[in-house]
Formats: structure tokens, C-alpha cells, sequence
């Protein structure tokens, strides 16, 4: 996707207007993403917990989840999808049913490929059973064909996805062990842009999603840094970058802003979201660790977290930081956002204040 450079509203209209030769014919390549400050969640387990009986409440009243986020300022759904998963729902038609209602309640869609049967992570990327292990050339055209399939089949469903992930926290390569990093970068790059490639090729005359590539890590300025650097180099187009960050493993929010600032810095022509956050106490409590955020703060730790990372993200003076989603708050009663009842916790209110009528 070409980057266009800032401009003003008027100069915008004016050139495309005028039929300006800058846009050409890739005026449908620009997503219409509304995406200001995304307030988003990772629900992609929300339809299978509803679909096995889970009742989720909010003040006491059952709502379907989704209307319950929507009520709370959310605005973004981000659904994973596997290849052809055994225990887990996230399979094409799961996803597709989901972004559909969430769709019919106004949320916008960024889809999240694993390229698996099931978890790929920093720890595993495994190919999925159906496609070849050996050779680099059938596996790019496997991850080309099944994405272009997929996006199209999304696409004639009504929900095109504003912004997909190629890939889940990529930062050691997916698709073991043929695009494992760092031994295998031309590989992993090559894998990358098949996946781009299937999305161009699946989306007809949709408008292209915003892409993005996700490091697991938000507070690794040194990592990421080297990391972007390193993938930049063979000039694939992207648009955002992606981080998760959970304290535990990542470290403090000091390391967190300062590796926001680097990317900030170093990639002038890319947005960037923490896509995936959440705080357990449990961690800290079978650790026997000092909690961050105490199990009496206001609001309870949870409601502590979100609120002083968001603040974190709103005090960085750029408008290329596009917001934050919290990975798989209803999952299940008696984790995240909802309590053993099912009831909301007060973390859910922290985006009242910004909600959009």
C-alpha cells in the first residue's frame, strides 16, 4: 500500500477531485477504517461461551456481550482465525457468524491469522497440518491461496475487515521452521508478503485493509527496534505496527512509553496500537511478586491497569498512537471483565468517558 503524504482535508478533496495522478487508480485502496483511537477487545472466544449457555450481565441485567463492550465506548472487535482448528472455535465460519454481529452493532473488524491449527505465539508457530512442511515456494502459495479465500469469503459476507494481522506475534518468524527467525528471514518476509498478496487477490473491489505487523514485546525498544529495522529492508508495504503488552512479562509502563516513543521515532510512516494488553492478578499472586496494581485499588487491579496505560498512550503527543485492545475479556465468568457471576466489573466503564453517540 502506497503512503500518502499529510495533507489537509481541502487538499485531499482537491486531489481527488482533480483525478490527481499522486492517488491514480489505487483511490479504492484506502481504507475507510474510522480509526481515530481505537477502543477495542479480542472477543473471539465471546460467541462460543454464549453459545454453551455463559449469560453475561452488566448492572445486574443479562445482555449479549457484545452490546454490553458496545455500551462501554468499544468500537473495534479483533477475532483470530485458524486454519483448521480441532478444540478451538475460531475456525472460518465461527469468525465469519461473529464479525457479523458484531458488525450489525456498528463495530469495526480487525482480523487476526494465525496461520495454524491452533496458538501461534512467540513460543510456536506451527504450520498447519494440511500444508507442506519442506518447501518455501508451496508454502508462500498456501498462505497466498488460503488468505485470498478467506478474505473473499469474509468479503461476500458483508464483513471485510477494516485491518488484518499477517501473522500473530511474529517477532521470531511464523510458520515453523521454514520462516523461524532469526535464521530464516528471507523466508518469513516471503511468507509475509504471500499473505498480502492473498489479501490483495481476495478482496475484489473492496478497500484494502490496513495491514499490520504484530510484536509481541511493547516494551522491548531494543527488540522491536532491530526488528522493524530488519523487516523494512525488504520493502514490504504495512501500514501499523502491533504490540502486546502484560506486565509480567514485559515490564513497566516506564519501558513501555519508552519503546512507544522509539517506534514513534524511528517509523515516521507507520500508526501504532497496543493490540493486545491485560492484567492477571493471579500472576502475581501464585508468584508470590509485589502486584503493580494491589487488589484494593479503585475499581479493583484490573480497572488500575487499563486506566493508567491509557493514560500512557494519551500522554504520547502523536496521533499516529491509534489505541488499545484488551486481549479476551469474556472469555468465561470469573476472568477478566466479568466476575464469577457473570457481572460486569468496573473495569468495563473505563471508556464511558470517551464513547461516541
Amino acid at each position: 500500500m502506497r503512503v500518502l503524504p499529510r495533507c489537509s482535508v481541502p487538499a485531499l478533496t482537491a486531489l481527488l477531485s482533480a483525478g490527481s495522478p499522486l492517488l491514480g487508480q489505487e483511490v479504492d485502496s484506502i481504507p475507510d477504517t474510522g480509526l481515530v483511537y481505537a477502543i477495542g477487545a479480542d472477543l473471539s472466544f465471546l460467541k462460543a461461551a454464549e453459545d454453551r449457555g455463559v449469560e453475561f450481565k452488566d448492572g445486574g441485567v443479562v445482555k449479549p456481550g457484545l452490546e454490553i463492550f458496545r455500551d462501554h465506548g468499544y468500537d473495534w472487535i479483533r477475532l483470530r482465525l485458524f486454519h483448521t482448528p480441532t478444540e478451538l472455535p475460531n475456525d472460518l465460519e465461527y469468525t465469519i457468524e461473529l464479525a457479523q454481529e458484531a458488525r450489525a452493532l456498528g463495530y469495526r473488524f480487525l482480523l487476526d491469522y494465525h496461520y495454524a491449527d491452533g496458538w501461534a505465539d512467540p513460543q510456536k508457530q506451527p504450520i498447519p497440518a494440511a500444508w507442506d512442511t519442506t518447501d518455501i515456494g508451496v508454502l508462500a502459495d498456501s498462505v497466498r491461496e488460503w488468505t485470498a479465500h478467506t478474505i473473499r469469503a469474509f468479503r461476500e459476507a458483508g464483513v471485510m475487515p477494516q485491518m488484518v494481522q499477517i501473522g500473530n506475534e511474529v517477532r521470531n518468524g511464523m510458520l515453523w521452521p521454514l520462516g523461524r527467525l532469526p535464521e530464516n528471514w528471507d523466508n518469513f518476509a516471503r511468507l509475509f508478503e504471500a499473505g498480502l498478496e492473498g489479501i490483495r487477490g481476495g478482496r475484489g473491489t473492496a478497500p484494502m485493509p490496513q495491514i499490520m505487523l504484530h510484536y509481541d514485546n511493547g516494551a522491548d525498544t531494543e527488540g522491536a527496534g532491530a526488528f522493524f529495522e530488519r523487516f523494512d529492508r525488504y520493502g514490504i508495504p504495512y501500514d501499523v505496527i502491533g504490540y502486546s503488552y502484560y506486565p509480567w512479562w514485559h515490564g513497566n509502563l516506564l519501558e513501555l512509553r519508552d519503546n512507544l516513543l522509539a517506534t514513534l521515532q524511528r517509523f515516521p510512516d507507520k500508526d501504532v496500537i497496543l493490540v493486545e494488553a491485560g492484567y492477571r492478578p493471579r500472576v502475581y499472586e501464585e508468584d508470590g511478586r509485589p502486584p503493580p496494581y494491589p487488589a484494593d485499588a479503585p475499581g479493583g487491579p484490573r480497572k488500575a491497569f487499563l486506566e493508567a496505560v491509557n493514560r500512557t498512550l494519551l500522554s504520547i503527543p502523536d496521533r499516529r498512537i491509534k489505541g488499545i485492545f484488551w486481549w479476551e475479556p469474556a472469555s468465561a465468568c470469573g476472568r477478566d471483565f466479568f466476575d464469577e457471576e457473570c457481572e460486569a466489573r468496573p473495569v468495563i466503564t473505563v471508556f464511558d468517558r470517551y464513547r461516541r453517540n
